[in-house]
């Protein structure tokens, strides 16, 4: 197999996520610093139970800004999601790519250019990388330190997540969350060079389980075959 980087790529760059606000007035400060812990508890055990299902499905659209180029690209498709750890999402524009993983191996496929790519999950999705979590909720807890940010839409929390342990892919995570019923409406992540990467979700269903088999892939036999760094 040929060896292939493709750290940086706005197509990886693809997943993040945050939400929350409701500023606490006229409180003391420790009084408040509790409120707002209460109120963070309350939203994350929000999304943990509404996202507490086999598996839902989703359309995204897609936002990467690369700070230093002044560049900024859009995409859009169809998120698929089967906890924990599986998920598949077909971009349907500006060009049809799909990313898969079964929570272990991660196949990106580009038909137009008759290739795939392959990896470890863990390396481009683990510890809250990309849009990971939504595909196992509880690790936001565990992979994060979460406060509340105002919010510029009423409806919505807004949330900051600094990981335990940043890296270069990943320096700060954002939520944005439905008050009325705890959805992720969009994620954003930030990488250490200031690019962003946002993607907002429309159309989810949480009744619509995918099948297993779409979760892995096997290459067509004239496909050329590369193999991502790890």
């Amino acid at each position: 197999m040929k060896r292939f980087s493709i750290h940086g790529s706005t197509c990886l760059a693809i997943f993040l996520v945050v939400w929350g606000i409701i500023l606490i007035l006229g409180s003391s400060p420790a009084v408040a610093a509790t409120e707002t812990d209460a109120t963070i508890d309350k939203i994350i055990a929000g999304v943990e139970a509404r996202y507490n299902v086999p598996g839902f499905t989703a359309d995204f659209d897609q936002q990467s800004i690369l700070k230093a180029m002044a560049v900024t690209d859009t995409a859009s498709g169809r998120l698929m999601v089967r906890q924990p750890g599986r998920m598949r999402w077909e971009y349907q524009v500006p060009e049809a790519q799909t990313i898969i993983t079964d929570g272990k191996d991660l196949w990106i496929y580009r038909p137009a250019d008759n290739q795939v790519m392959v990896g470890k999950a863990p390396t481009f999705f683990g510890k809250g990388k990309g849009a990971g979590f939504l595909s196992n909720i509880k690790t936001v807890r565990q992979s994060f330190q979460i406060s509340l940010m105002p919010s510029d839409d009423a409806a919505a929390y807004h949330l900051r997540l600094v990981p335990n342990k940043s890296t270069e892919d990943l320096m700060e995570v954002q939520l944005d969350v439905a008050k009325r019923n705890f959805d992720v409406r969009r994620i954003t992540t930030i990488n250490v060079y200031g690019d962003e990467t946002r993607i907002e979700f429309k159309n989810v269903n949480f009744n619509d389980t995918p099948p297993e088999n779409l979760f892995r892939f096997e290459a067509p036999a004239d496909a050329d075959v590369l193999q991502m760094n790890q």
